[in-house]
């Protein structure tokens, strides 16, 4: 079962999450999005969640992940 870290909430209820699955080391990136938008929840590689763009929360991914001591490759 992974671990899953609040990364950033929008103001408008937008929410992304941290998930590391203990047995890989695998880090991917949930994005729940608010429910009036109608979208549907997302999961990504980390990645390729952070070479996406320069977001709100992009920057809170790499504070995370610098507060845990991970540099993304």
């Amino acid at each position: 079962m992974p671990t899953e870290t609040v990364i950033y909430k929008s103001a408008n209820g937008d929410q992304w999450y941290l998930l590391q699955e203990a047995d890989s080391k695998r880090m991917l990136v949930r994005h729940r999005p608010n429910r009036a938008s109608g979208g549907r929840p997302s999961v990504m590689e980390f990645n390729d969640f952070l070479s996406e763009g320069h977001g709100p929360q992009h920057e809170a991914l790499l504070r995370l992940l610098e507060d845990i001591g991970y540099l993304p490759p």
